[in-house]
């Protein structure tokens, strides 16, 4: 009894800190607009949109979770997300477009792997674990480089997390 109890206190906790985290970086958002187009977002209007927001997430959330729940899989999975943003159509076309994206990486990726060794880099010293970390890397670069989040907003992310 006294665990179910400790339980629910610790979830209710868990949504609290959650919900101010969404609210940070929706004000931290909101500023980064304010300054670059020269306007004021109201403390109600922030708090609107992070409800909003907060909400529209914990939507997600459930149908991400029904549709993995229909393929009879327990873990989500990129065709979830897929089928998730058919219903905003700009949602769906970036979507896509990284998915796209990502795919073309690899295939260069491949390819340059397949040149290296072709060209007799076979007996390379660096140990196999160093060329995954590697290729890691340049993945999480090329991503990085693609991102349209704002340095602001990620920095708000970043600091809400104690980062």
């Amino acid at each position: 009894m006294e665990d179910e109890e400790a339980e629910e206190q610790q979830g209710v906790s868990y949504q609290q800190r959650l919900k101010a985290a969404v609210h940070y970086t929706a004000g931290c958002l909101c500023e980064e607009v304010a300054s670059e187009e020269e306007m004021q977002f109201s403390k109600q209007t922030i708090a609107a949109i992070s409800e909003v927001t907060s909400r529209q997430c914990e939507n997600f959330a459930k149908d991400l979770e029904m549709f993995a729940r229909h393929a009879k899989r327990s873990t989500i999975n990129t065709d979830d997300v897929k089928l998730l943003a058919r219903r905003s159509n700009s949602l769906l076309k970036y979507s896509m477009g990284k998915d796209e994206e990502i795919a073309q990486f690899n295939v260069e990726q491949k390819a340059e792997k397949k040149k290296k060794l072709e060209n007799g880099n076979k007996d390379s010293r660096e140990p196999a674990e160093a060329g995954v970390v590697e290729s890691e890397n340049s993945t999480f670069r090329h991503l990085e480089k693609q991102s349209s989040v704002g340095r602001t907003s990620q920095k708000c992310m970043l600091s809400q997390r104690g980062f």
